[in-house]
């Protein structure tokens, strides 16, 4: 594996992947789960609106958006509306993982919005009141209250999307099948394609308990990180 160029590529791409988007689905959906739980009406409605794209099969939402990247696709038609000049968004080599990571990102972000929202409820309303009380505004209501408690949730979300973004694989299949050129080749398409194209079973297993042992060591640092924060503000505040 160390010496399959094939292999390594995958790897940094993957690798880029999750960095790419685990950051910014995570960020995004706390924002758009603040913005809905402090609405007072209507709430369910745009719950429901940024819930939706989560719920319908990511095979789908890839083949919607392969025709709305394609050349003569919406994509293109609004670049060109402002004078810029239109890409071929999965066959450049610039564009294409880019264009994928767009697409995660708005298909998995309100799932996560709604995990968040369920931790927010969950919020004793007594903190707030007597945040109130003493004078702290929002931002700081924000800063010591709610992310602090919904601290474990953060965790969960991060590690379950990290975990998730490493086994990237329908978007990679449906869209661009790794190309161009390998630049979007994933660990997990690339053990589809050494199993079930090359037929390659012992390579592929190979690759599937490398990718278990990322995983784990990824899900362990992170837990690890968070919860040695968690603890290092219960010693401060003691």
């Amino acid at each position: 594996l160390i010496k399959d160029s094939g292999f390594r590529q995958a790897l940094l791409n993957t690798f880029v992947f999750v960095m790419g988007t685990t950051p910014v689905t995570t960020v995004m959906a706390l924002v758009l789960a603040l913005m809905i739980n402090s609405v007072r009406r209507g709430n369910q409605v745009f719950r429901s609106v940024f819930f939706l794209p989560s719920i319908v099969s990511i095979v789908v939402t890839a083949s919607i958006f392969k025709s709305f990247y394609s050349p003569v696709g919406m994509l293109n038609r609004i670049v060109e509306f402002f004078g810029l000049t239109g890409h071929g968004w999965l066959v450049e080599k610039g564009f294409a993982m880019p264009a994928i990571m767009m697409m995660n990102v708005w298909a998995y972000t309100g799932y996560y919005m709604v995990l968040y929202l369920a931790a927010l409820t969950a919020v004793p309303k007594q903190l707030y009141e007597a945040a109130e009380v003493d004078g702290a505004d929002e931002w700081q209501q924000l800063w010591y209250i709610t992310l602090p408690q919904i601290r474990y949730m953060t965790i969960f979300v991060i590690v379950i999307n990290t975990i998730r973004s490493w086994q990237v694989f329908p978007e990679v299949f449906t869209l661009t099948h790794g190309g161009p050129v390998g630049t979007t080749n994933t660990l997990v398409h690339h053990l589809y394609d050494t199993a079930f194209r090359y037929h390659d079973m012992g390579y592929a297993s190979a690759i599937s308990f490398v990718l278990l042992g990322i995983i784990m060591v990824f899900a362990f640092v992170q837990m690890h990180i968070l919860q040695g924060r968690d603890e290092s503000k219960r010693a401060t505040e003691q």
